[in-house]
């Protein structure tokens, strides 16, 4: 890979304001930190990754000034739009409530489109085509989930939902469980992986193509690589959704009520059960 990459101007700029600072800081908590083969103390996902938090800081304080209830700009209707529309997905599987996880998956989901997006301007490339943002992004959907599991259920309800699944007898208690914790233990892999897999191999096509035969066959596969992008940042958010659920549906009842008993109490029925698990089959 390293054949076909070249040196980006943006990350040998940052690094030449910051990398000092960054690798002094660094020391003076004890943790030295090598670095890379062109000399960078501040990776290039780590620039691009930057980048994109300065970009949606400044958005949202040009909106911010902007903001207009009888007549909002073109730019606020546009995010008003991805706010219902993350907010919608939350409504669908999780109910009503499902609305106060739309701080975290919003972020996520709009960080993911705009990192996903990123490599297809000259002079930058995708952060999620490093697999330490997606481990990143992958672990934090993974402890959030678990911990607004326990919040909704409290410890030991929570703990017993792996040995007891919705819908399996009791019986099966001590198959469920290895296999429950296994299964849990993999999404981390599973999210981190498919998403640096997808966006890695783009840029890796992209970047031989442009090698052998420049300008032209690199014209030609971007748009597709324009909707896998985005769909794969959909992907990530819709599996991130889907694990909440799971992990704060709560049941009533001895005999866990009936397939429409969790939307008597606002919440999503037991069908969401069997569609997070197709769900996931499809999108592995």
């Amino acid at each position: 890979m390293d054949k076909f990459e070249h040196p980006l101007l943006i990350v040998e700029w940052v690094n030449a304001l910051l990398g000092s600072l960054v690798n002094a800081l660094h020391s003076a908590v004890g943790i030295h930190i090598t670095p890379d083969h062109e000399g960078h103390f501040i990776p290039p996902y780590m620039v691009m990754v930057m980048l994109i938090v300065a970009g949606y800081t400044l958005l949202g304080l040009l909106i911010k000034s902007r903001l207009s209830v009888e007549n909002p700009g073109k730019l606020q209707i546009i995010l008003e739009d991805v706010v219902s529309f993350f907010a919608s997905m939350l409504k669908e599987w999780l109910g009503p409530t499902g609305v106060r996880f739309l701080p975290l998956i919003g972020t996520l989901g709009m960080f993911l489109l705009a990192a996903n997006y990123m490599g297809f301007f000259p002079g930058l490339m995708s952060p999620t085509s490093s697999i330490n943002v997606t481990l990143g992004c992958a672990i934090t959907t993974w402890t959030f989930y678990h911990l607004q599991g326990v919040r909704a259920q409290g410890p030991v309800k929570y703990a017993l939902h792996f040995m007891f699944p919705p819908g399996v007898p009791k019986f099966l208690a001590p198959l469920m469980l290895p296999i429950e914790l296994i299964s849990h233990t993999s999404r981390v892999m599973s999210l981190s992986l498919r998403l640096f897999g997808n966006i890695f191999g783009e840029e890796l096509v992209v970047a031989i193509l442009a090698y052998i035969v420049p300008y032209l066959i690199p014209v030609v596969v971007q748009p597709l690589f324009l909707i896998t992008s985005g769909l794969q940042a959909f992907i990530f958010v819709l599996l991130s959704i889907i694990y909440l659920q799971g992990a704060t549906h709560v049941e009533h009842g001895d005999d866990h009520g009936g397939p429409n008993h969790g939307r008597e109490h606002g919440a999503p029925g037991h069908e969401h059960g069997d569609a997070r698990d197709m769900a996931e089959m499809a999108l592995v």
